[in-house]
């Protein structure tokens, strides 16, 4: 059985999308607070795998596991795309006009506020997390308050679904990377014929320095999927490069990483993999 690391509880997104993942598979969920639990827990149980979100299609990248994920030294083994639905969830017996109170986690807030716009004299109140407000709810038997979460977190926690599908945009994706430690990943990438990468680097603060790699890329027919920045603490204005590339030569590609080494500084390979299914 394997055992998977999530930031959450049982019915959240990131519950749901280990068990899509690992379908047909028994598994072992460990529920970490953080994301910073999740590599902790890694690190000390090397068998232990992590899966963390690592952007969504309307809120944009979580910058902070960019950074995370290389400092850990832990290594991308895979990807999954899932699509994020979101339920408005009480206790039995409360309709849609008892709500007085609707909790969730900041960005599924803002995901669903044209649904939210319909309800009238409600209070929106911020929580860490989707399942734990509906948890919270169930727990704590609160009347007239309502969680926008999974349809999985209202069945597991006993809430009645008040509406469906309340997601504002239909397109809402939240794209999981799969983790492992380095003495886990050559195991599970047996076999594995690899498409995608996910590499870091930064560049010398000179003109065009950006450009010149980037055409490296185009020139060795590497599909950037994916280029995100981040600045580098205490080196004003130099930034690290998070890139995703997609690509059908493997030696081609690790071709073109030879290439562009002689214009970066401290380029890192975060995962090799393939390129994650996407739910639907």
């Amino acid at each position: 059985m394997k055992k998977v690391a999530i930031q959450g509880i049982a019915g959240s997104y990131h519950d749901i999308a280990a068990h899509q993942y690992f379908d047909n598979e028994d598994i072992e969920i460990i529920a970490c607070n953080t994301f910073k639990e999740v590599v902790k827990s890694m690190h000390e149980e090397s068998s232990i795998i992590g899966l963390m979100a690592i952007e969504n299609t309307i809120a944009g990248s979580l910058l902070q596991n960019h950074e995370l994920i290389r400092q850990s030294g832990c290594y991308i083994t895979g990807e999954y795309k899932l699509r994020i639905s979101h339920t408005l969830a009480a206790l039995p017996g409360t309709a849609i006009e008892d709500v007085s109170d609707v909790n969730s986690h900041p960005i599924a807030l803002m995901q669903c506020s044209d649904y939210l716009e319909t309800l009238k004299n409600v209070k929106i109140v911020e929580r860490e997390d989707t399942a734990l407000s509906a948890r919270w709810i169930s727990e704590n038997q609160v009347k007239c308050q309502a969680a926008i979460c999974s349809k999985s977190a209202a069945e597991i926690f006993g809430l009645n679904v008040l509406a469906e599908g309340i997601e504002t945009n239909k397109r809402n994706f939240t794209r999981f990377l799969v983790l492992a430690d380095t003495r886990n990943a050559d195991k599970l990438l047996k076999g594995v014929e690899k498409n995608k990468s996910s590499i870091v680097f930064s560049l010398p603060h000179t003109s065009g320095s950006l450009s010149k790699a980037l055409t490296i890329l185009s020139f060795y027919d590497m599909n950037l999927s994916k280029i995100q920045s981040l600045p580098i603490i205490g080196r004003e204005w130099e930034y690290m490069f998070y890139v995703d590339l997609n690509f059908d030569d493997y030696m081609r590609y690790k071709q073109a990483l030879d290439a562009i080494m002689p214009l970066t500084k401290d380029l890192k390979i975060l995962g090799e993999y393939v390129e994650g299914k996407q739910s639907v």
